[in-house]
């Protein structure tokens, strides 16, 4: 939906603070329970305060902003029980995205499939960084759902795995290199079934596979701390 007072203008200038804020959330730079400080960020942008309201707007339907009365938008915090309900709804809905998406998936596609994959077990092999290694595991899985055609599934799929994003980096920071070569095998075999078309097969290695982070997770409760007072940390620059 077009910014009405903005015109052609503030939509763009909307989905540009956007793009910013959606890295910078993502990437962890702007973490848990960190407020969004619009008039900070509309004075690096060069613009009013009313493409940021609209980019925050549009990121609270991805799952990445929550707005508070009387406090403004922030980046939702979740607690250890919150995150693994959401691993629970992950369970559920991304078996059922890659049921509808392996039939339908091109061949390039698959074959995208498997040079991510390769990469990132190059990336493991020279020590793992975790930060390529998220974003080649995102492309990796959501590449897997792209042939899902039934929107509200394919929207909710994304929407989850920006509101875990966090947790699933922390993970990975305190389990480091000795988790990429389960993640690894379950990749390979996740492929494997992608490949031959087996439905079955793929949606039950992906529901083991997003169940044993889900158990891990909760072995580090450190991970779920709660977020230093507001203020504390100042990362929307």
């Amino acid at each position: 939906m077009a910014v009405e007072s903005d015109g052609d203008a503030g939509g763009s200038a909307s989905e540009r603070v956007a793009d910013f804020l959606r890295q910078a959330i993502l990437s962890g730079d702007i973490g848990p329970g960190e407020r969004i400080r619009q008039e900070d960020i509309a004075a690096r942008f060069g613009t009013s305060r009313l493409p940021v309201r609209e980019a925050v707007r549009m990121l609270e339907i991805e799952g990445l902003t929550e707005t508070q009365a009387n406090k403004g938008a922030r980046v939702p915090h979740l607690t250890a029980h919150e995150v693994d309900v959401v691993y629970r709804m992950r369970e559920a809905l991304e078996p059922l995205a890659l049921a509808e998406s392996t039939p339908q998936l091109p061949p390039g596609a698959i074959d995208e499939l498997r040079r991510l994959q390769e990469r990132i077990e190059d990336n493991a092999a020279q020590g793992g960084d975790v930060t390529l290694f998220l974003e080649l595991d995102r492309k990796f899985h959501l590449g897997s759902y792209g042939a899902c055609t039934v929107e509200p599934l394919a929207s909710n799929v994304i929407r989850l795995w920006n509101v875990t994003q966090y947790y699933r980096r922390r993970f990975m920071e305190v389990s480091g290199a000795r988790r990429m070569w389960i993640v690894n095998a379950e990749h390979r075999l996740l492929l494997d079934a992608i490949e031959r078309r087996d439905v079955e097969d793929a949606a039950n290695t992906l529901r083991g596979h997003i169940r044993r982070t889900r158990v891990e997770l909760a072995a580090h409760p450190d991970i779920f701390r709660a977020p230093a007072a507001p203020g504390a940390r100042s990362r929307n620059r």
